[in-house]
């Protein structure tokens, strides 16, 4: 059975960093679609970072040249380093994994509609102040 759990969630100042981590079990972490979803407070959820089985890295134009995503296949473990953290980051944050030949292009629309495709954690809340 898949599970996803999430960490390093908190509050920070504008400006400041935070570092996310995801560990998954019982999922064969390189042959998938693993990513970031965020939704901030009234707001649809979206996609945040992505990393595809084959490496390849999407980012939503917001966050480009301050968060990075990374993944350690010997560890199933997947992070997101937020830097330079602004207000309009402010959300939970969920680490998901693609389902079985699904590539991130088709999970990034799937996951924004639905948590019901793949496998979801359960968020972890970051709040940026002013």
């Amino acid at each position: 059975q898949v599970q996803v759990m999430e960490s390093g969630g908190g509050s920070v100042q504008a400006g400041g960093s935070l570092r996310l981590n995801c560990y998954v079990s019982g999922y064969v972490f390189s042959r998938y679609c693993m990513g970031w979803f965020r939704q901030p407070p009234g707001k649809k959820r979206e996609g945040v970072a992505l990393v595809d089985s084959d490496g390849t890295k999407t980012y939503e134009d917001s966050v480009k040249g301050r968060f990075t995503i990374s993944r350690d296949g010997a560890r199933n473990t997947l992070t997101l380093q937020m830097n330079s953290l602004i207000t309009e980051d402010t959300a939970t944050y969920y680490c998901a994994a693609g389902p079985p030949l699904t590539e991130c292009r088709t999970f990034l629309t799937l996951g924004r509609d639905s948590t019901s495709y793949g496998h979801w954690g359960q968020g972890t809340q970051v709040t940026v102040s002013s």
